[in-house]
């Protein structure tokens, strides 16, 4: 069949979606039914649901077949929208504790010094000062690591440091190999570089290492994104183990991983930068530590890669402004930084413990110290058709499909930030939740 009969069949179905005639939720035919009513090849049933996909208008799950999204995307690789005004956020995971403003309102109090604001309207590199380095490297210090100083660059945030990062070491049309279930907005990012993602399979101890080699020997990666610890969306954290033998993996193939450390300062797990200095860049950011209003990006690099990075960094506008940095600075020096992480820790776990209660009997992923779960939906409910009807309930979730990175099909799950709402409001969002999920009845869109 030509390409336009094809693409002409799939805007046929596009139209009866637009149209109302197929619902969200609706589950189309198995692609061999659809061929024989069709009266076309099934490989060509193949591509109008591939392209249904690629325009986002369909959700495929794990087993149970393909359904009309409830919420169709625009973007050629998928993308969480901005925030909003939700009545209950599961969605964005900020935490910004109720006495957080008062803590961080010390370290500021002097910023209407003239001296000191004219240090923070000049321009700096992305290397910042020797002192900013050497009181971040200490900032980032896990268990068993700490970057030396003179590794350490400045971006405005994390999500630019995984930019710059990927930039640096995979070529426009190049492969950067990730988790199956990763990260969404690493998808936006490397769609815009013109990189392809390779979905390499994970197990409960995080990515396999045969995954890895399979996919770099059958077309070379260029470089890996990897979140070994408190992994976002799926919570695990990779065990000693299997960090040494990505590791190994990475310096036997010469391949670099860029590590996502944003979550690490829950945790005290040392970075897979432990094991592969020479072959690990290292991201993190302080949104989460801090306020997601007020952050700063770092990437601890290889030697051999600060001078292409710090080009990338700056030729692409990700640079730090001066007055966040300054800012930053003043809390880590006296202290507030630290006693941030410190009861943030004491919060995710609280607020793990509500959530382990809240859904007793429903099967989810986390780890105790994280700010997220993952959610395996029960039989009678699906992922698109849950995040639709929690969404009518004023909760808004996040569906598998948005973590996915192979075209196709997504596990039946969704996966729950606990961070922003107050302690209270999502208990009650939580057990709301747990309600609807044992109900034995599913979601009625004609409501």
């Amino acid at each position: 069949m030509a390409m336009a009969a094809y693409v002409a069949l799939a805007d046929r179905l596009a139209e009866e979606i637009a149209e109302g005639r197929l619902k969200p939720g609706d589950r189309l035919p198995p692609q061999r039914q659809f061929a024989y009513e069709r009266g076309i090849a099934v490989s060509t049933a193949s591509r109008i649901y591939t392209e249904l996909l690629r325009r986002g208008l369909v959700v495929g799950e794990v087993g149970r077949g393909t359904f009309v999204s409830g919420q169709p995307r625009q973007l050629p690789a998928a993308a969480m929208r901005e925030p909003g005004n939700p009545g209950v956020d599961l969605e964005f995971n900020f935490a910004i504790l109720p006495e957080q403003s008062a803590l961080m309102a010390k370290s500021l109090s002097t910023l209407n010094d003239p001296e000191a604001l004219q240090i923070a309207l000049s321009p700096i590199s992305s290397a910042g000062t020797a002192a900013a380095r050497r009181l971040f490297a200490g900032i980032l210090r896990r268990e068993g690591w700490e970057p030396a100083p003179d590794t350490l660059l400045f971006t405005s945030g994390g999500r630019q440091s995984i930019a710059a990062a990927m930039a640096t070491l995979v070529p426009t049309g190049g492969r950067c190999g990730v988790e199956a279930i990763t990260y969404p907005l690493v998808k936006g990012i490397a769609a815009r570089l013109g990189v392809t993602l390779v979905p390499l399979a994970i197990d409960e101890a995080g990515v396999r290492p045969d995954a890895i080699e399979k996919a770099h020997r059958e077309t070379r990666l260029s470089a890996l994104y990897l979140q070994p610890t408190l992994h976002n969306p799926l919570g695990m954290t990779m065990p000693a183990e299997r960090r040494r033998a990505i590791a190994r993996l990475a310096e036997t193939l010469g391949i670099t991983v860029i590590e996502d450390a944003i979550y690490g300062f829950l945790a005290d797990e040392p970075p897979l930068a432990a094991f592969a200095p020479e072959h690990c860049m290292l991201v993190d950011g302080l949104s989460k530590r801090v306020a997601p209003g007020l952050t700063l990006g770092f990437v601890s690099t290889p030697p051999r890669f600060r001078e292409t990075l710090m080009a990338a960094i700056r030729a692409c506008g990700w640079m730090a402004s001066g007055h966040a940095t300054m800012i930053m600075e003043r809390m880590a020096a006296d202290g507030t930084i630290a006693e941030l992480v410190k009861r943030k820790r004491e919060d995710a776990r609280r607020r793990q413990r509500a959530a382990a209660e809240c859904l007793a009997g429903l099967q989810i992923q986390a780890d105790p110290r994280a700010y997220h779960l993952w959610l395996t939906l029960p039989e009678h409910w699906r992922s698109e058709a849950f995040v639709a009807a929690a969404a009518r309930r004023g909760i808004t979730l996040t569906p598998s499909s948005a973590f996915a990175v192979g075209a196709g099909h997504a596990p039946n799950a969704v996966r729950l930030a606990l961070a922003a709402p107050p302690f209270e409001q999502l208990q009650e969002a939580l057990r709301t939740l747990a309600r609807m999920l044992h109900a034995r009845e599913t979601y009625d869109f004609s409501e």
